[in-house]
């Protein structure tokens, strides 16, 4: 699978969590900005990890804390 592939994959989970990847979204804090509870944060990554084919591990996770932060580790 192409980067564009995994990118259009990525937004569309995103989308359906109501993260758009645009403007000052896409840098905002999970926690924070975005009011996301770590279940959801979870949720959300777990998602990404089955859709994308990758696996992250622990000590990533847990540094990942914008939309933009995760796609970069992730693609």
């Amino acid at each position: 699978m192409g980067n564009y592939e995994k990118k259009k994959k990525a937004i569309g989970v995103f989308n359906s969590y109501g993260i758009p990847l645009t403007g000052k979204r896409k840098n905002a804090n999970f926690y924070n900005e975005l009011k996301m509870d770590s279940i959801y944060v979870d949720g959300l990554i777990f998602e990404l990890e089955y859709q994308l084919n990758k696996e992250l591990a622990a000590d990533q996770i847990s540094k990942v804390q914008s939309p933009s932060e995760l796609l970069a580790v992730l693609i």
